[in-house]
This record gives C-alpha cells, sequence and structure tokens, in this order.
C-alpha cells in the first residue's frame, strides 16, 4: 500500500485456525477502517520514511502488544453462564454477598469448557478475594456506568486477605529492610506488600510465582533449547533442539546474564550508557534478566517462528535459551464498576490493599468497560503477555500509588485510559516490561510517565494527553512529566527504545501563554524515541539521557498513532 497518500484500510478479516488451542475453536482476526497515515496533514516523521533516519534509529514494532498479539479482536464471552444471584447474591441491599459470590466462583471452577461468571445490575458488597484459578474463564457485569454493576468491597487486603501468596514478597521486605522513613511525619515502617501487588480480582494460576524477590524461591528452570542464532526485530530463531516444542506452545525466551556487569545484555539493554547499569543487572546468574513468552507458530526443523518479534539478538555474545512458559489463557473481565471507600492514604508504600484487578500467570486474556474508584491501585500485571486492558476509568478523592501498572509483562496494550484521580505513577512501564504500549489514554491529576526502572525497553507511550500544572523553576516553567521510579540496583529508568508518540500537553496553570515551558525528565534511559511532543504550549524538552526528538512541538496528524500505524504496516504486508 502506498502511505504518501491519504488511505484507508477497509474492512478484512482472516480466520487462523489451531492458535488458541484451549478455545477449540477458529479465531476471527478483525481489521478495522482505522486512518493508517494521512500525509495531506503532515509529513510522516522522518523515523518512519527516511532509510538512513530508520536504520541509525531503531524503532521496534509495538503491533504485537495486546490479546493475540494485536491482531485477534477479542472474543465476546460465551460458554456456561453462572449467576452470582443463583447462590444467594443480592444486589441493593446492603447484604454482604461474599460468601455467595465465592460459591459461585468455585462452582464454575469446576464446570467444562468457557464459563462465565455473571453478575446482575446494582451494587453488591464483596469483603474477600475474588481468586480465578483456571483458564477460559469471564468474570462479567452488567456494565461500569449507570445502570451497571458495582462491586463494593469495604475493607482493604491488609485485613482480608489470609493467603500466602505474598509471603515471599513478605519475608523480602523484611530481610531487606525495606521501609518507608519519615521523620517529619513520624513514619518509620515497612513497606506494605500490597503496595504494588494484590488485588481483589486475582487472576493466578496456582503455584505459579508471580515475580522473582529471594533467590531461595527460584524455581529450577525447565530448559528446553538453547538459542543458537536468532536477530533483534526477527520472528524467526534456531534451536539446539526442538524435541517437546509443538505449535501452538507458550514459551519464554530468557536472557541470562552469567558474565556480569559487561555481558552482551546488557550492552543491548543500554548501549553506550551501559556502565550506567545497577547490581540487579548481573547479580542473579540463574535468574533471567529479559522475559519473553511467545506462542510457536511453526517448527521446522530446528527452526522455530514465533509470533512476535526478538527483543534482541541471540548468539554467543548475548545467549539465550527458551524454557516452558506456565499460566492461564482467556480471563476476562469486563463490564463492571470496582468501589472502594474514601478512606484515609497511609502514605507512599504503606497501602492497605485497595487494590482492583491483579493480572498473574495470564497469556491472551483481558480487561475492558472497567471503572475503578478510590482504589490504592487500579490494575496491577505480572508474569503475563498478550493482555488488553480496554476502556478502563480511574477516579476518587483519595490518592492512589498506580492506575495502570505494567511489570515483569510483555506485549501489554491499555487503550482508552482515562485516569481522574490523583495517582503517584499514572501510567506505570516497571521492572522487566517489554513491548507494551499506553495507547489513547488521558490523565487529568498530576500525571506522571513512569518508566520505573528495572530493565523494562521498548515500551510505548502512544497518543497520551495529560493536563499538567506548571511549577516555576529558575529557568522558568517546568513541567515534570517523566517521573519515573525504581531503586538504585535497577537504574537507568529504563533501557533501549523506549518511545514517547505523539504525546500532547494541556499546560492548566503555572505559565503564560507567551512562555516556553521544559517538559522534563531528568533521570530516565537511554535510547528514547520524542517524536511529536506538543501542546498548548511552547515546549523545549530536558530529557536525560539525550533521546532522538522529531517534531518538537509539531502534532502528528500524519500518524497519530504509532500503534495503529505499524499494525496496519503488518497487516499489509502479512
Amino acid at each position: 500500500m502506498n502511505h504518501s497518500r491519504r488511505s484507508f484500510l477497509g474492512n478484512k478479516c482472516l480466520i487462523y485456525r489451531n492458535l488458541f488451542p484451549t478455545l477449540g475453536m477458529s479465531v476471527l482476526f478483525l481489521y478495522s477502517p482505522i486512518l493508517v497515515a494521512d500525509q495531506s496533514k503532515g509529513e510522516l516523521p522522518a523515523l518512519l520514511s527516511t532509510k538512513t533516519i530508520k536504520q541509525e534509529n531503531y524503532l521496534p514494532d509495538f503491533s504485537f502488544a495486546g490479546y493475540g498479539n494485536g491482531l485477534a479482536a477479542i472474543p465476546d464471552a460465551s460458554g456456561t453462564v453462572v449467576r452470582v444471584d443463583d447462590f444467594g447474591a443480592s444486589s441493593n441491599d446492603e447484604a454482604d454477598d461474599t460468601k455467595a459470590v465465592l460459591a459461585a466462583i468455585s462452582h464454575a471452577h469446576d464446570v467444562a469448557g468457557p464459563v462465565i461468571v455473571r453478575f446482575s445490575a446494582g451494587r453488591y458488597i464483596v469483603s474477600e478475594v475474588l481468586r480465578i484459578e483456571r483458564s477460559d474463564f469471564v468474570l462479567q457485569g452488567a456494565g461500569s456506568g449507570s445502570g451497571g454493576t458495582v462491586l463494593h468491597f469495604p475493607r482493604p487486603l491488609k485485613q482480608v486477605d489470609r493467603s500466602t501468596s505474598l509471603d515471599e514478597l513478605r519475608q523480602y521486605l523484611v530481610q531487606l529492610d525495606k521501609r518507608e522513613v519519615d521523620p517529619g511525619r513520624n513514619l518509620n515502617d515497612y513497606f506494605s506488600e500490597y503496595s504494588w501487588s494484590g488485588g481483589f480480582i486475582w487472576i493466578q494460576k496456582p503455584g505459579v510465582r508471580e515475580a522473582p524477590y529471594l533467590v531461595e524461591y527460584d524455581p529450577k528452570i525447565e530448559k528446553l533449547a538453547d538459542i543458537e542464532a536468532g536477530a533483534r526485530g526477527s520472528r524467526t530463531i534456531a534451536l539446539s533442539s526442538t524435541a517437546g516444542i509443538d505449535e501452538g506452545d507458550i514459551i519464554q525466551l530468557q536472557w541470562i546474564n552469567r558474565t556480569g556487569r559487561d555481558a552482551g545484555i546488557i550492552k543491548s539493554l543500554y548501549g553506550a550508557e551501559y556502565e550506567s547499569a545497577g547490581s540487579h543487572h548481573w547479580s542473579f546468574p540463574e535468574r533471567p534478566l529479559v522475559r519473553q513468552a511467545s506462542r510457536v507458530l511453526t517448527v521446522n526443523g530446528r527452526n522455530v517462528q514465533l509470533a512476535d518479534p526478538l527483543l534482541h539478538d541471540a548468539n554467543d555474545t548475548i545467549p539465550a535459551q527458551v524454557a516452558a512458559w506456565d499460566g492461564l489463557q482467556h480471563v476476562g473481565i469486563e463490564d463492571l464498576r470496582l468501589e472502594f471507600p474514601d478512606s484515609p492514604f497511609f502514605g507512599h508504600h504503606l497501602e492497605r490493599g485497595y487494590n482492583g484487578i491483579y493480572f498473574t500467570s495470564s497469556f491472551d486474556s483481558w480487561a475492558r468497560n472497567i471503572r475503578i474508584t478510590n482504589a490504592d491501585s487500579g490494575i496491577l500485571s505480572y508474569n503475563s503477555a498478550n493482555l488488553t486492558f480496554r476502556d478502563v476509568i480511574t477516579d476518587g478523592a483519595r490518592r492512589a500509588h498506580y492506575a495502570v501498572h505494567m511489570g515483569n509483562v510483555h506485549n501489554v496494550l491499555a487503550e482508552n485510559i482515562t485516569i481522574m484521580n490523583p495517582v503517584l505513577h499514572s501510567l506505570s512501564f516497571n521492572t522487566q516490561a517489554t513491548k507494551c504500549v499506553f495507547r489513547n489514554a488521558e490523565v487529568f491529576v498530576n500525571p506522571a510517565l513512569d518508566q520505573h526502572a528495572g530493565a523494562n525497553h521498548q515500551n510505548l507511550f502512544d497518543n497520551v494527553t495529560l493536563h499538567i500544572k506548571a511549577v516555576r523553576s529558575d529557568d522558568g516553567p517546568v513541567v515534570p512529566v517523566f517521573d519515573g521510579g525504581g531503586a538504585g540496583y535497577w537504574q537507568p529508568g529504563h533501557g533501549g527504545f523506549n518511545t514517547t508518540w505523539n504525546l500532547r500537553v494541556l499546560v492548566t496553570g503555572g505559565a503564560f501563554a507567551d512562555e516556553i515551558v521544559t517538559v522534563q525528565g531528568l533521570d530516565e534511559g537511554p535510547m528514547a524515541r520524542i517524536v511529536g511532543l506538543h501542546g498548548n504550549r511552547e515546549f523545549k524538552l530536558d530529557y536525560r539521557p539525550t533521546p532522538y526528538v522529531e517534531m518538537l512541538n509539531e502534532p502528528l496528524e500524519s500518524v497519530p498513532s504509532l500503534y495503529d500505524y505499524q499494525r496496519h504496516q503488518r497487516l499489509d504486508h502479512d
């Protein structure tokens, strides 16, 4: 297709068989008529159109993020319907519905085939954790708005979670003396295990670890083969053996650093800035530094074609292996409002655990049409891949830690996200997040684009709008847009090729119309790409280390969404 003129893709579809074996059905891939490129509204960025620029400045293909690697439509829920009302739950009566809801979920776990646990319209009171521990499971309400379903959680996880799931994390916090200390507020207490973990809707395969903390709990890796050859951006790898690897399998590619500070994988992550990497990059020689969960499309001799491109080269200089991946598939949370009380906020890292949805050990799963009110954290995700979070709103008066968080995950897409509450880390790429995307997001209160260290890399902020107040400095007004966190042993703030595309910054106060406002990212990471940063003021950029910058103060009307553009380029070429 010629993208030098205005062009649309018409409605197209393909049917891929045997790609989702747990569904036992063919899956329809829908291609919607989205605007791909409109050069009448401006030139394509050089990063997309100029050969030498493209060769010198690698840009990942982010279009593989999301359910079905960005091509499959999230399926309409089907299967056996289990109604919580049939087990004694009753909305709008102010009685606690927990026992009935847990009974319905327990029954659903024993149902053969796909199952839907359905709430009627109205408000239900739930005072315990709702655990989903099987595949092909949808938790469904009647909508997240007026006339929909509200799940009200009156007490925090700190009070009601009696499981052992976070025992390793609890032990880690004590052993490493992880404390929040603020003498001015007379604070000196251990971090809460719920500050970045756990949720009242808790998706996890039993026995599968969410995230690694203590070495003594590291399981023996079920290694399937060494990767003998593979190129960054390619979807084909050559293995030492393909025994036990079949089409449709989900495997995990692992880059493990056994050689120390100067390892090839560290240089691949950080380029010329590799010496800035913190000690966690080389302190765990048997723990993967980079993980990539991917589905096997074909096996041909010792060659394997993957569903998505390699994050890094794999060779003698940057060794990698393939291991088994274990988890759930096709878990959906949809059409619900999750509501927490307007309780006191006890402080950063001291959260009591008013957390919404917790996705772990999940693949090709989703949350859509969700509203979350007064949460400490709205959606948290770990040890998962190919997730889609769509049409999510967070709101409320109390301060939150995370709105939508991606950590230890690969190919997660969060789109149509609206953040209306005060959040410390509004949109977060956390530890070891790779090829993840925030697309069409808008943050209205104290926005922060959080690149939270921990070897997160190749992630995309795409067509995001921020409403932010400027603060005065000696050099004029500034907006701290990029405000990452993370421990020193996991710095820098991000690895290579994190990309910010068509970011719209709307200054709500603190700067006159004729002032130049500085957009700050003072402690981020190397090899970033920032294209199309614009808004209602003239901006200059102070991002460290220096990124690739193009079209500063120009809205990207020709390619408003890089994800959409790359997705349709892929459809055109596949």
